[in-house]
């Protein structure tokens, strides 16, 4: 089971405003499992089709992922940013470098712009003065995804404009978390969830499928988790190994659950917004995206990451490069709509 969830919804939205308590899918435990694992795909895969667009339209949002720093002090199991990974040239863009790749990034269209890095220990007025400049240069949304990090830390950036972060609590087992993440705790990961709720942002968490030590019935205990934190969105990608980490040589995620999991997710999460990740277009490069969307999902996100620098962001090897036109020919091949401008 998973620990405590934060007991004030995680989230402060317009965009995938938090619902009243009422009117959350009243799923139990036992039809979340049924769902998961029982029901056909086709039948599943109708379900949560039916719902986004009776919950979110076909509205496709598109958002511009910057990853603008390599550098993390954590020793994460799995990931390739991890510290002691001394295989990895580092690299930490600039405020000039970041405000050009996100020039780019609006000039093609997006609706927001993410912000992600790994867990910085760099100064935090840094990142505040970014994104204020962000903000009064384009006035979008601005997304964070930096880590764990000291409510202090966290308030600064909120004060500085940014609208949403997106904290990943990566497995709803306690053990397990802990055993991937050394030295860290998921008390801590959803106290901070709490904290980031608390100073108004919009909450986005998530968690990988198909990662060793992963048991069927945690899967169930992380839907349950993300829909009893009311987050307002979600991201579920399989694992994918990285050759250069503990866990390198372990097999990767399936995609097939990955998708009945999303799947899940839109009917246990009405209101959310649901990523079909890069990992997906990774391990399914020829349609992995368009089934992401077609299982529930409304959200892509194209890298805008400096071309000489994408190479060294490497959480999971062979890692898919989303482009603009990749992001067209997969909503176009799930036949849903986007705002962006003509290729």
């Amino acid at each position: 089971m998973p620990e405590s969830a934060p007991s004030s919804p995680v989230t402060a939205s317009p965009e995938a405003a938090s619902p009243p308590a009422a009117s959350i899918p009243s799923l139990s435990r036992a039809e979340v499992r049924e769902l998961l694992f029982d029901l056909p795909w086709p039948e599943l895969q109708a379900l949560a089709h039916q719902c986004r667009l009776r919950h979110k339209g076909r509205h496709v949002h598109v958002r511009g992922l910057l990853e603008f720093s390599n550098v993390c002090r954590r020793n994460c199991r799995y990931c390739g940013l991890r510290h002691e990974n001394r295989r990895l040239p580092r690299y930490s863009l600039s405020a000039a470098e970041l405000l050009r790749a996100a020039s780019q990034a609006v000039a093609a269209g997006v609706d927001t712009l993410v912000l992600q890095s790994g867990e910085m220990a760099r100064n935090p007025l840094w990142l505040a003065q970014v994104v204020r400049g962000l903000k009064e240069r384009f006035g979008l949304p601005v997304t964070l995804s930096v880590g764990e990090q000291p409510r202090e830390w966290y308030a600064l950036w909120r004060e500085a404009g940014a609208d949403r972060f997106l904290l990943k609590h990566e497995t709803a087992d306690a053990r397990l978390y802990a055993a991937l993440h050394p030295g860290y705790r998921l008390a801590d990961r959803l106290r901070a969830l709490s904290w980031l709720a608390e100073l108004g942002y919009e909450v986005g968490s998530g968690f990988m499928v198909g990662v060793p030590g992963q048991r069927p019935e945690s899967l169930v205990d992380d839907i349950l988790l993300v829909r009893d934190m009311r987050v307002a969105m979600c991201g579920a990608g399989p694992f994918v190994p990285q050759a250069d980490t503990p866990l390198g040589r372990q097999p990767r995620g399936s995609t097939e659950l990955c998708l009945r999991v999303m799947a899940v997710l839109r009917l246990a999460l009405p209101w959310a917004n649901l990523p079909a990740t890069t990992a997906l277009a990774s391990l399914r490069p020829e349609d992995g995206q368009r089934q992401g969307l077609a299982a529930g999902g409304n959200v892509l996100m194209p890298s805008f990451t400096p071309a000489a620098r994408r190479a060294a962001y490497r959480i999971y090897d062979h890692k898919a490069v989303v482009d603009m036109d990749a992001v067209r020919r997969a909503i176009a091949g799930a036949g849903l709509e986007h705002a962006l401008p003509e290729a």
